[in-house]
């Protein structure tokens, strides 16, 4: 069966084309979003849809965990609150914990892991030291590892909570300082949309901005139809008429606005999202992308390995400059 992430991507599209399924695609299905972190969002895309029974009780457990993810996610953020009372800055949430503490559509079945949060730089050490005094604990021990993180990179090394096992980042900045583009995260916080838990999240048009800036300017795609899905939604619930000129404006100030346009037209290749007929521009690099996406086979594993490896030196080149790239890659081979 010669089956990649389309499957997926075309459930999410419209969810009555399962219809026509047999048991491979149901089994395809499952294993690509499994794979993809996207299960929960299909569970729920489901809703009221039949399926096969031995897929609905998949689908239920999906919508279970889901569920769990959140309140664990929520609760894990209100731990934070109650660790970081004191220290003087703005606590914002970002990522999967800020679309549920929002109450997002992007949420909806959403996969939660990591506790990702944004802190004035100038708030860094009194951020690490509550958070130490409060049961976290350093995931990397290295001493390069964490020298690393701390002169080049825009969060704290990953701690994570000796009692919940949950993991925390801590950002000052949604690119690493090393990157071209210089993100004014100063702006971000003062535009930030505070909560009625005490946290905050930013403010709708620099949210997308981060999800663009996460999936496009920095990483190297691994989860990218999840990611990609999270721009669709926030796109489709933010979209209004002053919105699409506040986004460009603000990404345009971030250095951010190729990212940005980049992502709001794959969603709308992808999963056919509403964008202004000026963003729909084509580029020859799109097809690419939508490749790298759907880079899967149907037991879910990763296909098209030249094409990840090309994404996963991107990802490096747009983090830090050549010579610097060299170095880190060099010291981390003798590393192992």
């Amino acid at each position: 069966m010669n089956v990649d992430g389309m499957i997926l991507i075309g459930l999410l599209r419209c969810p009555e084309t399962t219809a026509s399924y047999d048991a491979d695609a149901w089994n395809a299905l499952v294993s690509i979003a499994r794979a993809e972190q996207l299960l929960g969002t299909v569970a729920r895309r489901l809703n009221g849809i039949a399926v096969p029974p031995e897929i609905a009780g998949i689908l239920n457990e999906a919508r279970i965990n889901a569920g769990y993810q959140r309140r664990a996610a929520l609760w894990e953020a209100d731990c934070a609150r109650r660790a970081l009372a004191d220290i003087e800055s703005t606590v914002v949430l970002m990522k999967g914990t800020a679309y549920a503490a929002a109450g997002l559509k992007a949420s909806e079945g959403r996969h939660i892991g990591d506790l990702d949060i944004m802190v004035a730089r100038d708030a860094l050490s009194a951020t690490e030291k509550a958070l130490l005094a409060a049961g976290w604990e350093w995931v990397k021990p290295d001493p390069y590892d964490d020298a690393y993180y701390r002169d080049h990179m825009h969060e704290l090394p990953p701690l994570i909570h000796k009692d919940r096992d949950r993991m925390i980042d801590v950002h000052h900045n949604i690119l690493p300082l090393t990157a071209k583009p210089k993100p004014d995260a100063v702006s971000m916080m003062a535009k930030a949309v505070l909560l009625d838990n005490g946290l905050y999240v930013f403010a709708h048009a620099d949210m997308v901005i981060h999800s663009a800036a996460h999936l496009f300017a920095d990483g190297e795609l691994d989860g990218g139809l999840r990611n990609l899905w999270d721009i669709h939604c926030l796109l489709d619930e933010f979209s209004a008429d002053d919105f699409w000129s506040e986004l460009q404006l603000r990404a345009t100030h971030h250095g951010l606005w190729p990212a940005v346009h980049l992502a709001a037209r794959l969603a709308h290749l992808v999963y056919g999202t509403e964008i202004p007929r000026g963003w729909r521009t084509k580029h020859w690099q799109d097809r690419f992308y939508l490749k790298r996406f759907t880079a899967r086979d149907a037991w879910g594993r990763g296909t098209r390995p030249f094409l990840r490896l090309l994404f996963y030196v991107r990802s490096h080149w747009l983090r830090m400059p050549p010579l610097m790239l060299a170095r880190h890659l060099w010291k981390k081979w003798r590393m192992g």
